[in-house]
Parts: structure tokens; C-alpha cells; sequence
């Protein structure tokens, strides 16, 4: 369980470890709203612990999650998950999708199109096992390998199964110059200059980029900078260097930005 601070409130608390890249892990508690529509660059599998939540996919319909809930969220899906009163306790893995596929759970194509929510107290149970696991210090990849393909194994037909909206993935090609340079330019880029690159208006852009990413372009830059800025910290990169690397104004810049999309600071991400 979470940590306790001296406001009484449970912090949350990360797990990651470099001899494990695929995997990371974070168990939580908030109070207050706060995630900003977000994606991972990873499939996740979170359990709801304690209290209510309210998830809302792509299409913007809220969702209402229980405890011992478990939900899976293929990687680039944008959601955002927040407590509907009070404490919410939940526990969130991020797998590597090329790594869980080839080695824990060769799952179907279709579940990377599909938002799941199992109410199966024992997918609770086992892959609650798997991330204590993960907080007590694995030992060898194997055995996680093991628990976690034991965890996929026993998922049932998903109580409530929600299907994205139909894609724009030509669209989506078509802006791919300009996803690349919001990902991956330090500087500020022009929103007009990057319009004319591919012949629309800035607000046709602004319109394209919603409907291709789900995010307007300044949501998407910073969702894919704090997705780099994970890794950079999980590497033990300094905060300032990711911050200044990434093209943030300043550290308060970045923390402001980070804790907006993680919950946490970056300090206590790393930790």
C-alpha cells in the first residue's frame, strides 16, 4: 500500500527497475482530479483497489469503475481516469506491447483495439499478485513471466468491453511530419508553419491533429515529451537535463506539465 505522508494522505509509490525495462508499476492514491487525456506508449493493466472512478475513452463517455475492477488499455488509446469522491486507491502496470505479446500473453489483434473492464475477483486476485511481486523485488524475469501469462490466462469475456471510435489512420499519415516534429522538437514549434507544411489552415490543423490523436497538437506534444521524459528518468537521467533536453521553459515548466499527465513529480517518479 501506499505510503503515508503527514497530511494523512497515502502518496503513491513506482516501481521500476533497469534490469526489468518492460515492466514498470505504480501503486496510488488521490483525493482530487487531475489527469489531463493522456496515452502510454505501453499496454496497461490497472486494478481498482478502493473507491469509485470515472474513466473516459476516446469517445468522451464516462465510464464508472468499481473496486477490484481490472481494466486493460492497449498502448496510444487516449483516456483519462479520475476519482468520483474521496479516496481512490488503484494499482497501474505498464507493459512493453511487443514484449507482453511475444511473452506473457500472445493476445489476439483485436484486443488492441479494445478498452476491457474484467469484474472477476480472481484477474483481481492474480494480477494483483504479479505487482506485489513487482514491489517486493523480483528476482528473475522468468517467474514474473510465469505469473503474469498465469494472470492473462485466467481473463474471462470482459464484463464491459468498449471499442474505440473508428480511427483516421490516413489522416493520421498524412500528419505524421507534424506529430514527429510536436514529439521531438525542443523549441516551440509555429502551429501556422506546420499548418502550411501540409496544406491546411491552422485551425484545420488543429481540427486534423483531434481527430487523428484524439488530443489537440499542444496536448499531444506534451503527452509524447512526458512519455520520453518516463524514460529518461527511468534511466537516471537528472531532472534538469530531461527538462532542459525536452525543451521545457524551465524545471517548475516541466513539473507543472509532468504532474498534470503522471500525478506525481518527477522527483518522485524517479524515486
Amino acid at each position: 500500500m501506499s505510503a503515508v505522508t503527514g497530511t494523512g494522505i497515502r502518496s503513491p509509490e513506482f516501481w521500476h527497475d533497469p534490469r526489468f525495462p518492460q515492466i514498470e508499476s505504480r501503486r496510488s492514491c488521490r483525493q482530487n482530479s487531475c489527469y489531463r487525456p493522456h496515452t502510454h506508449d505501453r499496454f496497461a493493466v490497472g486494478l481498482i483497489d478502493e473507491g469509485a472512478s470515472e474513466f473516459v475513452g476516446r469517445s468522451a463517455s464516462p465510464m464508472r469503475l468499481e473496486p477490484r475492477d481490472v481494466i486493460l488499455i492497449p498502448a496510444g488509446h487516449v483516456h483519462s481516469c479520475n476519482p468520483v469522491s474521496g479516496d481512490w486507491v488503484y494499482q497501474m502496470m505498464l507493459f512493453d506491447p511487443e514484449w507482453l505479446r511475444v511473452r506473457a500473453w500472445a493476445h489476439d489483434a483485436a484486443f488492441d483495439g479494445a478498452i476491457q473492464v474484467h469484474r472477476d475477483s480472481d484477474a483481481y486476485r492474480l494480477f494483483g499478485a504479479v505487482n506485489a511481486a513487482l514491489f517486493e523485488g523480483p528476482r528473475d524475469l522468468d517467474r514474473l513471466e510465469r505469473s503474469l501469462r498465469r494472470a492473462f490466462a485466467g481473463l474471462g469475456t470482459a464484463s464491459v468491453r468498449r471499442e474505440d471510435p473508428v480511427g483516421a489512420p490516413a489522416l493520421a499519415a498524412r500528419l505524421r511530419p507534424v506529430l514527429d516534429v510536436l514529439a521531438e522538437r525542443p523549441e516551440d514549434p509555429r502551429l501556422d508553419d506546420l499548418a502550411t507544411d501540409v496544406g491546411m489552415s491552422r485551425y484545420q490543423l488543429i481540427r486534423a491533429v483531434k481527430r487523428a490523436t484524439g488530443l489537440t497538437p499542444i496536448a499531444w506534444r506534451n503527452n509524447a515529451r512526458v512519455m520520453r521524459a518516463r524514460a529518461m528518468l527511468r534511466g537516471g537521467e537528472p531532472i534538469a537535463s530531461v527538462a532542459h533536453t525536452l525543451g521545457f521553459a524551465d524545471q517548475s515548466h516541466f513539473h507543472r506539465v509532468f504532474r498534470a499527465h503522471v500525478a506525481t513529480t518527477p522527483g518522485a517518479y524517479m524515486r
